[in-house]
């Protein structure tokens, strides 16, 4: 009989294998950002894998599909934008803090480990409804978790869309996106990444303590993406480079969308 502590470590062995490929990869192609595109599919894996090895229920599978919509769409565009573009900034300045001749194997920890380790603690929603026993119909908690995704997942399905569009368009060049769901928020793709994993986690509400304990998930992804790997680093990366940036960020929220505002000292429009 299969209990979930060996689904819980048949998900961290699958993990690892995916972490340790990846890290091969980048030592031979000298480019740990590599990994980037792959962060979903991590999730994806854990979640197909409790699922399959649990069994499917109606509620169960509302939430695989959620989580297989957002990664494989995430991953894809990802991958798409990363084809001929050499290593991400941030790993090179890690390359040359570390040394060259001895970051292949510092990246292992920095880099592979600690991704890996962040997706078995954050799947944690997923693991939890998607290894639940059946009966596991629909409720309106799934209903809520599915809509608050729906809406997460539009901000950010859109915000990559308007901004790859933006981008394309030579006559763009050193502008700085604000039309679209960009007039309304600094990072729609940030902001709907963070509310889609608060769906996923409303989906597990109606299973009890089981799934209201595990609202660190959602919370620590959604400090992730403003304080660590989004909204402030992008936010001061773009201030000092991009001329405008700093006006764009005076009158723009930076992560809930919200009305414009007036810049200090300046009259409405």
């Amino acid at each position: 009989m299969t209990t979930s502590m060996d689904v819980f470590w048949s998900n961290v062995a699958l993990e690892t294998a995916l972490m340790i490929a990846l890290w091969i990869v980048s030592v031979v192609k000298r480019n740990a950002s590599i990994v980037d595109p792959w962060w979903s599919i991590g999730f994806v894996l854990i979640g197909a894998n409790t699922a399959l090895q649990t069994g499917l229920t109606p509620g169960k599978s509302l939430l695989l599909a959620m989580t297989m919509t957002w990664g494989v769409r995430l991953w894809l565009h990802l991958l798409v934008r990363s084809i001929g573009k050499p290593e991400d900034v941030r790993y090179q300045a890690f390359r040359q803090k570390y040394g060259p001749g001895r970051y292949w194997w510092i990246s292992f920890f920095q880099v592979f480990v600690l991704q890996g380790v962040l997706v078995v603690i954050i799947s944690a929603p997923l693991q939890v409804v998607l290894g639940a026993p059946a009966p596991d119909d629909l409720t309106w908690w799934d209903a809520l978790g599915a809509a608050v995704f729906v809406v997460g997942f539009g901000f950010e399905a859109l915000g990559d869309w308007q901004l790859s569009a933006f981008r394309r368009n030579p006559d763009n060049k050193g502008r700085i996106l604000d039309t679209g769901v960009w007039r309304f928020t600094r990072h729609p793709n940030y902001f709907g990444d963070a509310l889609l994993w608060w769906g996923f986690w409303l989906c597990g509400v109606d299973l009890g303590t089981d799934g209201l304990l595990t609202v660190f998930a959602p919370a620590l992804m959604t400090f992730l993406l403003i304080q660590v790997s989004g909204v402030r680093m992008l936010d001061r990366h773009l201030a000092a480079t991009r001329p405008g940036y700093a006006e764009y960020m005076a009158r723009t929220p930076g992560f809930v969308p919200g009305p414009r505002r007036t810049p200090a000292g300046r009259s409405p429009a």
